[in-house]
């Protein structure tokens, strides 16, 4: 378990590093949204090793935060306004 932890945390530092060096706005946008994805995996780990389920509601929490930028940074990228 703690390997499959420290994987992961390995790979939000390549994702971080993404972020900090992508070569254009949906680069990182991905790249965040893979970090997003991550980060709830590790929260699902934490919660099974350590027995504790409100892990389960800040990943959830995470995961729909990240999905709500992700389509908001999508609409702002095709050009068109919030309320169309």
């Amino acid at each position: 378990m703690e390997i499959l932890i420290l994987i992961l945390v390995v790979l939000c530092f390549f994702c971080l590093y993404r972020v900090w060096r992508g070569l254009t706005i949906p680069d990182r946008m991905v790249a965040i949204d893979i970090l997003a994805i991550l980060v709830v995996g590790i929260c699902a780990l934490l919660a099974v090793y350590t027995k504790r389920e409100f892990l389960i509601d800040i990943a959830l929490a995470w995961i729909f935060l990240g999905f709500i930028g992700t389509l908001a940074l999508a609409k702002y990228l095709s050009g068109r306004k919030f309320n169309e």
